[in-house]
């Protein structure tokens, strides 16, 4: 019981007997003050922490509480089926004016009950927690217009008319066209013709309905007729809200499963109109499903899928849900084509947003996809989520910028896309106009700028988690459609699946432990550091707090330990030795040496190179540390020779291609996997090149940072790295050399760690380092 303080896995339970010396062994031991001194045992070497009791019970509850959390999820996961969402009132309400066929009472009187038992406090329907004033006016003269056209329920009716006679100035906010629900300038003209019908009075001045008329009548003139008519076009949203419709051609376009667009609003209005059974069919099965309501547009099944896998992946703990993950994934790609995708799988149509979502999701997991589903998104060099938008979206600008990161070489359409939104996003920012159509969420500005300032190629995985932990707004987040929704799972009491706080607080439980295990391994190695009298050979601690950084929010998961360790102690002895060699007054003689001695008997170098001169201390550590990492013989001589390839090949100024390749092969011995290369169907041809481009991208970075040139200010260089960039990004996602996904991820890990570093200023890396190990996440 003791001894589970610390939870601290430094070495795989696989381990040999010969490694446990190197294993923390803690025990328990005086209290003072409220704090535990716990004497941690490495290498020989007594360690004291202190820790705060209130901290070991708060880790113990968190401990207790994950468990549970990643059940949720994962039930959650298995039980997405075609998505959930919440209910609109506006689709609600014209679902219940619906005629029965054979009748005048209505078809769907349950849709009339949710109508009353849905009313807000102040007369409106709508969002409750977040106010619109579009969203608050269209859904109210909806609702009010349903009572009305059954002529029961007048106190509600009142109410609902007083909201919009109090309400109607706001309308006139020039703000309200950053969040303009979609189709509002068709819709809700139509909304007002009814309630005149129905002799309504919603107490608006003449010049206003002029005004709203003028727009509605102005935006109808820039759309073909036909267009409507021929093809599935986002016209069909708002095809409640459209004039001279032939109804004929019409319900050519419906959907396989009798819907217009997935979308109940247009296809009530279908039903009225033409009385259509399978319009008719469609609509039993929402009202039936979501008891009385109907949301604004279902099924959801394709977006669901994406944006939650996004959202775990982002948040850091997909780990915890790799064969969900992949479900979720399998069921997109067995939609994914050419023409892109939509939100739900039922529509014949795709928008951008949906189709970069997926097209970046599949490739990072290596599916075989194609950037042409991007091309039809493109006209005039800019590109567009739905044809004649009279607005860009940011959310989609943002979508398809970092779908173009994963690009392959030779794909131009993606290197067009990026330019174009890059140039997007960046003149957004700076026009301080980050607001965007599709979606109202905690931090969007804080997304967007992470993005331009930390592209794919220099993101580390848990500095990326670490800044999204603060932009990620949960279930405050709100979507716009032609009215708000929220994505809501049902079955769990009204819990939000992708903007969902028990995701939430899942990452922010997972990260919290992951800083307590990186202060716990920091620890040691920098007393690792310490004893070995690194020093001494211009190893300072805020190097080792960096190598150890880079290797951390590279490689994070728990049961990796080894790996991360190796990472880290590996750069700092790297660079102990590049330090010992600047300092020689005669480099090469000093290398030709350590080789020398390198080589040699290391078991008798081991025992005697703590008493002898300062290159044998130096050698004795790094003997020391090839037998810490090696399994057998086997894998020891193959990092004492990669060792050896390093100082070959060393240089005071070029040295940092092969210390790359030191890191991965440091890695890859650590986890076990060298020593299995063999047993694959490796084709070497292709890891000799996967080993070429880590070596050259990061020798041509490193090279660019000592010159002073930042990453974005090149010129050649930069192109020739982007290009190896994207080979690399070719090898490790596509999948198909026989070398195992973990080993093709630990290359693209330590060449993105390399240009993490020359891409940022020394103090932007402080502040990371300062964010993902110190700051508590809150």
């Amino acid at each position: 019981m003791q001894t589970s303080l610390l939870h601290f896995p430094l070495l795989r339970p696989t381990a040999k007997q010969w490694r446990q010396k190197f294993m923390y062994q803690p025990q328990v031991g005086d209290r003072r003050h409220g704090c535990t001194i716990i004497f941690v045992t490495y290498n020989n070497i007594s360690l004291n922490i202190n820790i705060n009791i209130q901290d070991v019970i708060s880790q113990k509850d968190e401990k207790k509480k994950m468990p549970q959390m990643i059940n949720d999820i994962r039930s959650m996961m298995r039980s997405i089926g075609d998505g959930e969402i919440s209910i609109s009132a506006y689709d609600t309400a014209w679902v219940a004016i619906v005629k029965k066929m054979d009748g005048d009472s209505p078809q769907f009187p349950s849709s009339i009950r949710w109508i009353i038992q849905n009313q807000l406090s102040d007369g409106s329907w709508g969002d409750e927690a977040f106010f619109l004033v579009q969203d608050r006016m269209i859904n109210t003269l909806a609702c009010v217009i349903a009572l009305k056209s059954w002529n029961i329920h007048e106190d509600e009716q009142e109410k609902g008319l007083s909201f919009i006679r109090e309400n109607w100035w706001r309308l006139e906010d020039e703000e309200l066209d950053d969040w303009m629900l979609g189709g509002f300038e068709i819709i809700f003209p139509r909304l007002l013709e009814m309630a005149v019908d129905l002799g309504l009075d919603v107490h608006c001045d003449e010049y206003a309905l002029r005004d709203v008329f003028a727009k509605r009548d102005q935006k109808l003139a820039r759309i073909p007729k036909d267009l409507l008519h021929n093809a599935h076009t986002s016209l069909l949203f708002s095809l409640e809200g459209m004039q001279d419709v032939d109804w004929k051609r019409i319900l050519k376009l419906r959907c396989p499963d009798g819907s217009i667009m997935s979308c109940p609003a247009s296809t009530a209005y279908a039903l009225m109109q033409t009385g259509d059974n399978k319009c008719l069919e469609f609509l039993d099965g929402i009202i039936k499903k979501f008891n009385g309501g109907a949301p604004t547009f279902y099924p959801i099944d394709l977006f669901e899928h994406l944006w939650l896998v996004d959202r775990l992946v982002r948040l850091g703990i997909s780990t915890y849900f790799t064969s969900e993950i992949k479900e979720c994934l399998e069921y997109v790609y067995r939609y994914w084509s050419d023409k892109g995708l939509f939100c739900t799988s039922d529509v014949p149509f795709s928008d951008i947003d949906d189709t970069a979502m997926g097209f970046r999701l599949l490739r990072l997991h290596g599916y075989h996809v194609s950037p042409r589903a991007l091309k039809q998104f493109e006209m005039d060099g800019e590109f567009f989520c739905f044809a004649r938008e009279s607005n860009k979206s940011l959310t989609c600008a943002y979508s398809l910028y970092r779908a173009c990161q994963v690009a392959f070489p030779g794909e131009d359409d993606l290197q067009r896309a990026e330019i174009f939104s890059h140039q997007f996003l960046h003149d957004r920012r700076d026009s301080h106009n980050l607001k965007d159509k599709w979606l109202i969420p905690k931090d969007l500005s804080g997304e967007v700028g992470y993005a331009l300032d930390m592209p794919w190629k220099a993101s580390l995985p848990r500095i990326e988690t670490r800044m999204y932990l603060e932009q990620y707004g949960g279930s405050n987040d709100v979507w716009i459609a032609k009215v708000l929704y929220r994505q809501v799972f049902q079955r769990y009491h009204m819990m939000y699946l992708i903007n969902n706080d028990i995701l939430l607080q899942a990452a922010k439980a997972d990260f919290s432990s992951f800083q307590r295990m990186c202060r716990l391994e920091l620890h040691g190695i920098k007393k690792w550091s310490k004893w070995k009298n690194l020093e001494m050979y211009g190893v300072s601690p805020k190097s080792v707090l960096q190598a150890y950084f880079l290797a951390a929010s590279s490689i994070f998961e728990p049961n990796r330990a080894t790996e991360r360790l190796g990472w880290a102690r590996t750069a700092v002895l790297a660079e102990a030795v590049s330090s010992h060699f600047r300092r020689s007054t005669s480099p090469d003689t000093t290398r030709e040496g350590f080789v020398s001695k390198l080589t040699g008997d290391r078991c008798n170098n081991i025992e005697s190179g703590a008493k002898g001169s300062t290159e044998s201390s130096l050698l004795h550590a790094l003997h020391e540390h090839i037998s810490f990492l090696s399994f057998d013989d086997a894998s020891s001589d193959n990092l004492c020779e990669s060792w050896k390839q390093w100082i070959v090949t060393w240089t005071s100024r070029d040295c940092q291609g092969n210390a790359a390749l030191l890191l991965v092969r440091a890695v890859e011995i650590c986890s076990g996997r060298h020593g299995c290369l063999t047993d694959q169907k490796l084709d070497l041809y292709k890891y000799s090149w996967l080993e070429h481009l880590t070596s050259s991208i990061c020798r041509k970075v490193c090279a660019r940072a000592q010159d002073g040139q930042s990453t974005e200010n090149a010129g050649d260089s930069n192109r020739q790295v982007d290009l190896q960039m994207k080979e690399l990004a070719r090898c490790v996602l596509k999948g198909d050399s026989g070398i195992n996904e973990p080993t093709r991820h630990t290359f693209l890990h330590v060449v993105k760690s390399f240009y993490y570093v020359a891409h940022c200023s020394p103090e932007t890396v402080d502040s990371h380092i300062s964010k993902v190990m110190f700051e508590d996440v809150i």
